[in-house]
């Protein structure tokens, strides 16, 4: 029984960042491991939505908030929670730059987002609660209630209509 609650939980995240000519490029996409629960397929498909939600908020003139509290939305009206301890991130030369873009917010609100912006839009979310802890290692994060959580991040640029994923 324990077996079977671990392996319909067990999913992973392949998190990669690359440099090309001087500029970064960081994504990430959560995938299952063998067959899932009904319930993990729908946490990676919600976050993995929350994501597309968000970057379609990423064009010139928006703000910060419209794309945090497009994740938000989604996510929480999915009845999952967004992790508020790591926010996506501006991406040019180095991998974390300004400005942060949470996965929570208000709309209307934060940095103005302008022609030409890279950044990394990566909501995290848990199943359940939002709490995680770090591992010893300094590096891996957990979920503090032991539930299984999802990743998806794509890099894009701001252009005037529409984002482009890079």
């Amino acid at each position: 029984e324990i077996f079977s609650l671990i392996y319909t939980h067990l999913s992973i995240s392949v998190d990669v960042c690359i440099r090309c000519a001087g500029y970064i490029g960081d994504n990430c996409r959560t995938v299952p491991v063998g067959s899932v629960s009904p319930e993990v397929e729908r946490l990676l498909q919600v976050t993995e939505e929350a994501m597309f939600l968000g970057i379609r908020q990423a064009v010139h003139k928006n703000r910060v908030g419209d794309v945090s509290n497009a994740v938000q939305s989604h996510v929480e009206d999915a009845g999952f929670a967004v992790i508020t301890n790591f926010v996506g991130h501006g991406v040019g030369k180095s991998l974390h730059e300004e400005p942060q873009i949470p996965n929570y917010g208000r709309a209307g609100t934060g940095p103005l987002l302008k022609r030409g912006l890279t950044v990394a839009i990566e909501p995290m979310v848990n199943m359940r609660k939002k709490e995680i802890t770090m591992a010893a290692d300094g590096w891996t994060a957990l979920t503090e209630d032991g539930m299984p959580s999802a990743h998806f991040e794509h890099t894009i640029m701001v252009d005037k209509d529409r984002p482009e994923i890079l």
